[in-house]
């Protein structure tokens, strides 16, 4: 299984130890396109010029970000093909995240959107207006029970198939 992994870089990092979480229970059920999104050291650098395996840096000056941009686009946007389902961690307000979950209701993908409400932070509407249950899911949770939330979503993805 291919699971693509969302959750806020440039709008945010004080999530991505949740992320990081998240991601490892996540690899137990396949391989995550976007692992790097979990990782505390990633930069608007490093994720310009990030494999999925090891963050490296090379990118200067104005070209390298309107090109680092257009390839982080491309590159995500493949992913999202590639994937069989989606998860998001949608507690940190983020417009990437957002544009990727429009792009994955366009391509018809299972979403599970993970949202902790003890954050203080109101959920957009347009995310929790989306779910109908089944294809698309939204989920409040707490952080202590995080990897038994994912565990009962893909239980549940496992019979629906």
């Amino acid at each position: 299984m291919k699971v693509y992994f969302c959750g806020s870089i440039r709008g945010g990092r004080d999530d991505v130890r949740v992320y990081r979480r998240i991601v490892q229970k996540l690899q137990s059920y396949g391989s995550v396109l976007t692992e790097h999104v979990s990782f505390t050291e990633i930069s608007e650098r490093e994720e310009a010029s990030c494999d999925v395996t090891e963050l490296c840096c090379g990118w200067t000056g104005e070209d390298a970000s309107s090109a680092g941009d257009r390839s982080i686009h491309d590159r995500d946007v493949d992913w999202l093909r590639q994937c069989d389902v989606v998860v998001a961690e949608v507690t940190q307000p983020s417009l990437g995240v957002g544009y990727e979950l429009g792009r994955a209701v366009a391509m018809e993908k299972r979403i599970f959107c993970l949202f902790r409400p003890t954050s203080g932070r109101n959920l957009s509407a347009m995310i929790r207006g989306a779910a109908d249950g089944d294809v698309f899911v939204v989920k409040d949770y707490i952080e202590d029970e995080v990897e038994n939330v994912l565990e009962e979503f893909f239980k549940h993805l496992k019979n629906v198939k």
